[in-house]
C-alpha cells in the first residue's frame, strides 16, 4: 500500500462511516470520528506541502497529546513523509539526548507541541537542517516510519519501515485478533513506540475498528476507565499485567474485554496463569521487534495458547539456526532465531550492522529459542545475555520464570557476573511486591523462598550464585528492564545474599 492509498483508505472510511468513532480520549470527552479524521488529514497534508515538506522528507514528531499525535502521524504517512516519533516526555536534562536522536535520524524538520490557540492545537515547525536533503539508502519506497534503537549497547540502529510494511502488519494484527467495526482497543502504551503505532492505531484504521488512548498507564481505577471507554481488548506489556494481578478494592473487570495482548518482553507463565485466574481475561502473548514492524509471532486469541510460548509466526518467515554456523535446526533444538519476509527490513540505514543480514535476506534477531512440534515458538533469552558458567551455557529467562513464580515477587532479572572459578555465574536481581521485604527478617524469608524454588526447579549450574533485592528496576518506556544498568552497578541494591 502506498501513501496515496492510505489517504484513500482514510477518505473511504470517512465517506462510508463519517460518524463512527476512530479515536477516543480515555480520560476525557474528545472523539475523532472517521469523518473528522478525513477532513483533518486533507487540511494537514496541504499545510505540510505549503511548508515545503515534500514526499521523502524526514520529519520528527514530538507531540504529547495522544489524539493530536495520531492526527499528525497519519497526516505525515499519508503525505509520503518519513515520520520519526520521538519521546515527548524525556527525563529532566535529556535535551541533549533528544538532539542527538534528531541528528542520528538525519531529520529535515521537527513537528512539536505549542500552546493551544483558541482551542486548536497547531504544530510548531522547527527546521533542523542537520542533513538537509538526505534520502533513504537506497531510495525507492516513499513514506513510512523512521525509528532508532536507544544505542545503549553501541551505535543506534536506524530503521525505515515503509507505509506498505506497517499497513501489511496492521492488517495481519487485525485479522489474527478478530478486529472489526464495533471492536475497540485500549492503549496505555507510548505512541512513540512501534507497537502502539501499528498494533494500536494502524490496526484500528485498517479494520474500521476504534481505539481508546490513554496518556500512559494508570493503575488506580484502570478497569473502571477501560469499562467507561467501551474497550473490548487491551494492548499491554508484562510490566502492566504484573500491576493488574492484584485487584483494587471493589474493582471489576468488564465482561466485554475479550483479551489482553502482551508484547515487548517475555511473560512468565506464572504471571500469565495468575492474571487469567484473577481477572477471567485471556492473555495473548506475542513476540515482535521494530525490524518486523512490531509483530513476528502471536498466540491464538481463541485457539490453544501454550504457557511460555510467544505463539506461532504470523505473516513472517522464521527459522532456528545453530549459533556457531548456518545449519538450520530441527524441532525442539535451541538456536538463533532468524526472520524474513515482506514486513521485515532488509537493511539498517547508513549501511550499519550489515552483518545482521545474510545473502538470502534473513535477519538475525539476536534472540535464542526453539520451535516445538506444533510450530509454537519458545524464547530462552538474548544471545548477548547468555551466561557462560565454566563452559556451560545458562539462559537467564529460565531462571527468571522460576523465580517470578515465588510469592511476593514483582519482577526478576538475571545477569552474568564475573567469577574467579567459573568465569561467569548467574546473579538474580529481584524486586519484591512489598517494600517491607527489602530488609530485615522479611528479606531473609523472601530470599529463602527464592532459594527453595531454585533448588527444586533448576539444575545446579543454573541456580543463581547471588540474589540481590532492589526497590525498583530501571526500565524503558514499555517496561522492558535495562539489564545493562544491572551489569554496571548503577541500580541500588537493598539486600544481597550469596546462594
Amino acid at each position: 500500500m502506498t501513501p496515496e492509498s492510505l489517504a484513500a483508505l482514510v477518505e473511504r472510511r470517512g465517506a462510508d462511516a463519517p460518524d463512527a468513532p476512530f479515536l477516543v480520549e480515555a480520560r476525557g470527552h474528545r472523539v475523532v470520528t472517521f469523518g473528522s479524521l478525513a477532513a483533518d488529514l486533507a487540511r494537514d497534508r496541504s499545510w505540510l506541502a505549503a511548508e515545503g515538506l515534500v514526499p521523502g522528507a524526514r520529519v520528527g514528531l514530538v507531540v504529547a497529546d495522544p489524539l493530536d499525535f495520531c492526527r499528525w502521524f497519519l497526516a505525515g504517512l499519508s503525505a509520503g513523509l518519513w515520520v520519526a516519533p520521538l519521546d515527548p516526555t524525556p527525563a529532566p536534562g535529556a535535551a541533549a539526548t533528544t538532539a542527538e536522536r534528531i541528528r542520528t535520524l538525519a531529520l529535515d524538520a521537527v513537528l512539536a507541541d505549542r500552546p493551544r490557540l483558541e482551542g486548536l492545537t497547531l504544530p510548531w515547525l522547527e527546521v533542523e537542517r542537520v542533513r538537509a536533503g538526505s534520502t533513504l539508502d537506497p531510495p525507492g519506497a516513499v513514506g513510512g516510519i523512521l525509528l532508532a534503537s536507544s544505542g545503549t549497547t553501541g551505535t543506534p540502529k536506524v530503521m525505515a519501515l515503509s507505509v506498505a510494511q506497517v499497513l501489511a502488519t496492521a492488517g495481519l494484527v487485525a485479522e489474527h485478533h478478530g478486529l472489526r467495526p464495533g471492536e475497540r482497543g485500549f492503549n496505555p502504551l507510548p505512541l512513540w513506540h512501534v507497537n502502539a503505532e501499528v498494533v494500536g492505531v494502524l490496526a484500528a484504521l485498517v479494520s474500521g475498528a476504534s481505539l481508546a488512548l490513554d496518556d500512559r498507564f494508570h493503575r488506580t481505577g484502570f478497569w473502571k476507565v477501560v469499562d467507561e471507554s467501551g474497550a473490548t481488548w487491551v494492548n499491554a506489556v508484562p510490566a502492566i499485567i504484573a500491576r493488574l494481578v492484584q485487584p483494587e478494592a471493589g474493582e471489576r473487570v468488564p465482561e466485554r474485554v475479550r483479551f489482553v495482548r502482551s508484547a515487548s518482553a517475555p511473560l512468565a507463565p506464572s504471571l500469565e496463569e495468575t492474571f487469567e485466574r484473577a481477572t477471567g481475561v485471556a492473555v495473548v502473548q506475542s513476540y515482535g521487534m521494530t525490524e518486523a514492524a512490531s509483530q513476528i509471532c502471536v498466540n491464538p486469541v481463541d485457539g490453544p495458547r501454550k504457557p511460555g510460548s510467544v505463539g506461532r509466526p504470523v505473516g513472517v518467515s522464521l527459522r532456528v539456526v545453530s549459533v556457531e554456523g548456518r545449519t538450520v535446526l530441527g524441532t525442539g533444538t535451541v538456536g538463533s532465531i532468524e526472520i524474513g519476509g515482506p514486513t521485515v527490513i532488509d537493511h539498517y540505514e547508513w549501511g550499519a550492522y550489515a552483518d545482521r543480514f545474510d545473502d538470502e535476506g534473513w535477519l538475525r534477531t539476536g534472540d535464542l529459542g526453539y520451535v516445538d512440534e506444533d510450530g509454537y515458538v519458545f524464547l530462552v533469552g538474548r544471545s548477548d545475555d547468555v551466561i557462560n558458567r565454566g563452559g556451560e551455557k545458562v539462559y537467564p529467562l529460565e531462571i527468571e520464570h522460576v523465580l517470578a513464580a515465588v510469592e511476593g515477587v514483582a519482577a526478576v532479572a538475571v545477569v552474568g557476573e564475573p567469577d574467579e572459578v567459573f568465569g561467569q555465574v548467574p546473579v538474580a536481581f529481584v524486586q519484591p511486591r512489598d517494600a517491607d521485604d527489602l530488609g530485615g527478617e522479611r528479606a531473609v524469608a523472601l530470599v529463602a523462598r527464592l532459594r527453595e524454588a531454585a533448588g527444586v526447579a533448576l539444575a545446579r549450574p543454573t541456580r543463581p550464585a547471588r540474589i540481590k533485592l532492589v526497590e525498583a528496576f530501571s526500565a524503558h518506556a514499555t517496561g522492558k528492564i535495562q539489564k545493562n544498568r544491572l551489569r554496571d552497578g548503577t541500580v541500588p541494591v537493598a539486600y544481597v545474599e550469596a546462594v
